[in-house]
C-alpha cells in the first residue's frame, strides 16, 4: 500500500516528494522506534505472539485508511499510518528471527536467503494485484461519469493514467470545457478505488495475523546443531610392566602410588 499513499500525497494531493516523505513519518517512525523493541522482545516471548499481534496492528491501520471522501486530506490517513507502522515494527524482527530460528545454524543463510526472496515475491505481486484492482475499479467508477464526454472513448487509457499518477498528463487531451469535470471524476475514482484495495489488504493482513499466532509453534524451532554423537567409550587397558620372570604384569593402583626409582 505504501505505493498507492504516495500516489495519493503527490497526484491527487499535489505534494512534492519531499513533503510527501514528511507525511510518510507517522509510519516509518513507530517502525523505527518498536522494531529495537521486537527485537528484544523475540529472545523473551513466543514470536507467533509478535507476529500475529504486529499483523493485528496492520490490520486494524489498513481499515482505519480505508475510509477516504472526495475532501479527505493527509490527515485522513493519520489514525491508521500510525498503528499500521507500530504492526510492521513488532513483525519485521519476528519475521527475519522465525526464518532462521527454524532451522540448524548450518542452514542460517540458506534460510535468510529464502525469506527475503518470498519478502521480494510478496512486495511485487502484492504491487500486481493490487494494481490490476486499482485500475480495474478505477475504470468500472469513470466509464459512468464521464459518460457523453469526448474523454468516454479513451476512458481505458484515462483510467491507466490515473492508476500510475499521469492523471495530469492525460488531463491535456481532455478538452478544456471538460476538463474539470473529468478531473473531478478522476479524483473520486481514485479515492473510491484506494478504498477498495485497502479493505483487500485487510483481508490479507488479517489472514496473516491468523495464521501468525495459529501456524508458528515454539516446538518448531531450533534451539542449536544437531547434538554430537558420542561413541561408547572403550575400557582403559592398565598398563603392563615387565615382572622379574619376564612375563607381562599388571599395574594396580598401588604401584601407580609408589614413587618411581
Amino acid at each position: 500500500m505504501f505505493l498507492y499513499i504516495t500516489l495519493f500525497f503527490q497526484n491527487v494531493l499535489g505534494f512534492s516528494p519531499f513533503q510527501a516523505g514528511l507525511r510518510s513519518l507517522p509510519v516509518t517512525m513507530p517502525i523505527l522506534l518498536f522494531s529495537p523493541l521486537s527485537g528484544r522482545l523475540t529472545a523473551r516471548v513466543p514470536v507467533r505472539l509478535l507476529l500475529g499481534t504486529g499483523l493485528a496492528f496492520v490490520t486494524v491501520g489498513l481499515l482505519l485508511m480505508g475510509h477516504l471522501s472526495d475532501s479527505s486530506g493527509w490527515t485522513a490517513l493519520l489514525p491508521g499510518q500510525i498503528p499500521a507502522g507500530i504492526g510492521i515494527g513488532l513483525a519485521t524482527p519476528a519475521l527475519a528471527s522465525t526464518a532462521v530460528g527454524v532451522v540448524r545454524p548450518q542452514l542460517s543463510g540458506m534460510a535468510s536467503g529464502a525469506n527475503n526472496t518470498a519478502r521480494q515475491l510478496g512486495l511485487a505481486t502484492g504491487i500486481a494485484g493490487l494494481g490490476s484492482i486499482f485500475q480495474s475499479k478505477i475504470q468500472s467508477t469513470l466509464t459512468p461519469l464521464v459518460a457523453g464526454m469526448p474523454a468516454s472513448s479513451h476512458v481505458h487509457e484515462l483510467a491507466r493514467a490515473v492508476a500510475s499518477g499521469g492523471a495530469g498528463r492525460a488531463l491535456q487531451s481532455v478538452p478544456p470545457a471538460d476538463r474539470a469535470k473529468v478531473a473531478g471524476a478522476a479524483h473520486h475514482a481514485f479515492v473510491t478505488s484506494f478504498n477498495t484495495i485497502a479493505l483487500v489488504s485487510v483481508a490479507v493482513a488479517a489472514v496473516g495475523c491468523v495464521a501468525g499466532y495459529a501456524l508458528v509453534r515454539s516446538r518448531d524451532f531450533v534451539g542449536g546443531g544437531p547434538p554430537a554423537r558420542t561413541e561408547p567409550s572403550a575400557p582403559v587397558s592398565a598398563p603392563a610392566t615387565a615382572s622379574s620372570s619376564g612375563g607381562p604384569e599388571v599395574a594396580t593402583p598401588a604401584d601407580a602410588s609408589r614413587p618411581h626409582r
